[in-house]
């Protein structure tokens, strides 16, 4: 699933902090919305190491290292274990699965206020519902880095769906998925996502 945006006229430059943010988020879209192929494997292979030491930049290089090991049909599989399998899938890629709202009260039904707010919508053609992660990871990429004819939100609005919509379902849903029999990749994606995470929710606290 894909957000689209209301066209603008301007966008505005981001600054390289952002956009390393943007791409973060579209990294997570990307791994969730579908297996790891074989150019995105071979691409985090590749990839440098952040420089420092903190949690992100150790999750990185577990996951860049992983990706070395790693092939697209083991990817495909594992990806299929874990969030589609027969029946119930063993972890649960729907944010509403873990906020734990009423039905009346479902959090998709807020999502599409709160994505209207910033100018974006579903896909016509997109059959998941809004509370996919890689929605909201989508979400969250176009807020801070802009796209399809937009410039970013502002920190505030970030904020505002991040904490409503992001925060309360991302950190069980990674819990769960590093903590999932069948996860072995995507136990390294759990650990990159809940540390980039962790310091998105400090960055917004502090501002």
């Amino acid at each position: 699933m894909h957000a689209t945006t209301t066209p603008v006229a301007l966008q505005r430059r981001v600054p390289a902090e952002e956009a390393a943010r943007a791409d973060f988020y579209a990294l997570l879209a990307r791994l969730f919305h579908a297996p790891a192929d074989g150019p995105l494997l071979a691409s985090l292979a590749s990839a440098p190491e952040l420089g420092g030491d903190g949690a992100l930049d150790r999750a990185w290089r577990e996951l860049c290292l992983a990706s070395r090991a790693m092939d697209a049909d083991a990817a495909r599989d594992e990806y299929e274990a874990l969030f589609v399998g027969v029946g119930k899938a063993a972890v649960s890629i729907y944010a509403g699965y873990y906020a734990g709202a009423p039905a009346g009260d479902h959090p998709r039904v807020r999502l599409q206020r709160d994505m209207a707010a910033l100018g974006l919508a579903a896909r016509e053609d997109n059959a998941e519902p809004e509370d996919h992660f890689a929605a909201l990871f989508d979400v969250m990429r176009v807020a801070v880095g802009g796209g399809a004819g937009r410039g970013p939100a502002s920190l505030e609005e970030q904020r505002r769906f991040f904490e409503g919509h992001v925060a309360p379902a991302a950190g069980p849903f990674f819990a769960a998925l590093q903590s999932a029999q069948d996860a072995n990749y995507y136990r390294k994606v759990a650990r990159l996502g809940a540390a980039f995470l962790e310091l998105e929710q400090q960055g917004f606290e502090l501002d």
